[in-house]
């Protein structure tokens, strides 16, 4: 911890590190309430474009999290806040459940493409009307790049691939707001008040979650539940702060270590 400040916060990832869709990880709910009883600031940080922020916090708090709706900060958030900076008006692909965020936004005669996880919207006729607008010019906006995400079935492809294949088509390359993208964290901690040097990560995907926060100056922890896959740990370099099995070893590793 040389060169380290206190400990101040923790930023979390929701979709494979608190809960896999309707199920929460075992002692999750325990395991953030003894975060809180430490006086650490909480933030929920994620890419999950399949629901809006209104949405995602009632599944989470069905699933008797303790969170309110300003502690979660989402990608769709960092989107939307780019879409109004450069006022574009976007061709969204995201789920029907996610449009509610962007209420509001001009989508008349589109100038942009903004690419989220969208399976319904995924077809040839949508990506090649993306792949047509971006060659006439329309910037290629990523929620995010994941490569892939955890359901109750199985790994199921994240949007990655779709901006990889719009990008690989066009010749063009995305602008991506979500994590791991170091201005995706500066904003999440520049509410709660303290710097990276202060703050730690915790996450299943190690180059997003993990990663990016690492790469913005955090330590980042990576728990081997949602949709993580044996050695991932060693594809980042340097590799996580800790690799524990799940969110409740990862706060006591923080409440017993690092306070």
């Amino acid at each position: 911890m040389a060169g380290r400040r206190a400990l101040k916060a923790v930023l979390i990832d929701l979709s494979g590190t608190l809960h896999i869709e309707d199920s929460a990880v075992p002692g999750a709910q325990d395991a953030l309430n003894r975060l809180r009883q430490a006086s650490l600031a909480v933030k929920f940080v994620t890419n999950t474009t399949k629901e809006s922020k209104r949405n995602l916090l009632e599944r989470l708090q069905r699933l008797n999290f303790d969170v309110q709706e300003k502690e979660i900060f989402t990608s769709l958030s960092a989107a939307r806040s780019l879409l109004e900076q450069e006022q574009h008006r976007p061709l969204l692909l995201v789920e029907d459940s996610a449009l509610e965020d962007f209420a509001g936004i001009d989508m008349s005669e589109p100038n942009a493409v903004v690419v989220g996880l969208a399976p319904d919207h995924f077809n040839y006729q949508t990506l090649n009307k993306a792949f047509r607008m971006i060659l006439d010019g329309a910037p290629l906006i990523a929620i995010h790049k994941a490569r892939y995400y955890k359901r109750t079935d199985g790994l199921a492809l994240g949007p990655g691939p779709f901006v990889t294949g719009l990008e690989y088509a066009a010749d063009c390359k995305a602008t991506v707001v979500g994590k791991p993208e170091k201005t995706f964290f500066t904003q999440a901690l520049s509410d709660l008040g303290c710097s990276p040097s202060e703050a730690i990560m915790i996450g299943d995907d190690v180059r997003d979650d993990v990663g990016g926060a690492q790469n913005t100056g955090m330590l980042g922890i990576l728990v081997k539940t949602g949709k993580y896959r044996e050695g991932d740990e060693n594809k980042i370099h340097p590799p996580p702060h800790l690799t524990c099995n799940s969110f409740p070893d990862a706060v006591e590793h923080i409440l017993q270590n690092l306070l």
